[in-house]
């Protein structure tokens, strides 16, 4: 009798599940074709986020690979708080941080003094670009510049954050930054100045 309350107890609680829980502890289980469903849902999204990281679609597939692998290792870390989404997301982000980190791509910094400002006109500009646009712009930006910006302006890090995941100082994480900033406005007002006037 005992045993029979035990596996109820069990179906009530697997009944539970939403259909993404149920799907995550059948990856946890390592079933495979839970494992392809995931990947069919995540790999538009993350794809994103790596060319962001990246720069370039090659280097952005390699790193998807690296991130899928990674997440099907450690998703029975996953606890279930919080959005499964946003947890891919991390392993996708640190994925690329990890590979940029290889290669020293990030050791590109200025010193903040080099940095220029932001100007009404050219913040006017940046509203009249479209998102894919804006996104390729940023994929052509420097790799530390890149990294930054990513990290800073769309992943939501601070500049500690950001200085502690790439190891460097808060300081040229904000440097970094406006330094991108300058280049997206240059480039903005270069592709798009004209068309104002």
């Amino acid at each position: 009798m005992h045993l029979i309350s035990r596996e109820a107890e069990r179906k009530d609680s697997r009944e539970a599940l939403s259909p993404e829980q149920r799907l995550i502890e059948l990856c946890k289980q390592g079933d495979r074709a839970s494992q392809k469903r995931i990947y069919d849902s995540l790999a538009p999204k993350m794809f994103a986020v790596c060319i962001r990281y990246m720069g370039n679609r090659d280097d952005a597939e390699d790193i998807l690979q690296e991130g899928f692998v990674t997440l099907f290792q450690k998703i029975g870390s996953f606890s279930g708080e919080g959005s499964f989404e946003g947890w891919a997301r991390k392993i996708f982000v640190n994925t690329a941080l990890m590979s940029l980190r290889r290669t020293d791509a990030l050791k590109l910094s200025d010193d903040i003094s080099e940095a220029w400002g932001v100007t009404s006109e050219s913040a006017s500009q940046i509203q009249t670009i479209g998102y894919k646009e804006l996104m390729k712009l940023i994929a052509d930006l420097p790799a530390g510049y890149r990294t930054v910006f990513n990290m800073y302006v769309i992943e939501g890090y601070t500049h500690k954050e950001i200085g502690d995941a790439l190891g460097i100082s808060d300081v040229t994480s904000r440097s970094q930054l406006q330094r991108a900033r300058t280049i997206l406005q240059e480039k903005i007002t270069e592709l798009y100045g004209e068309q104002q006037g």
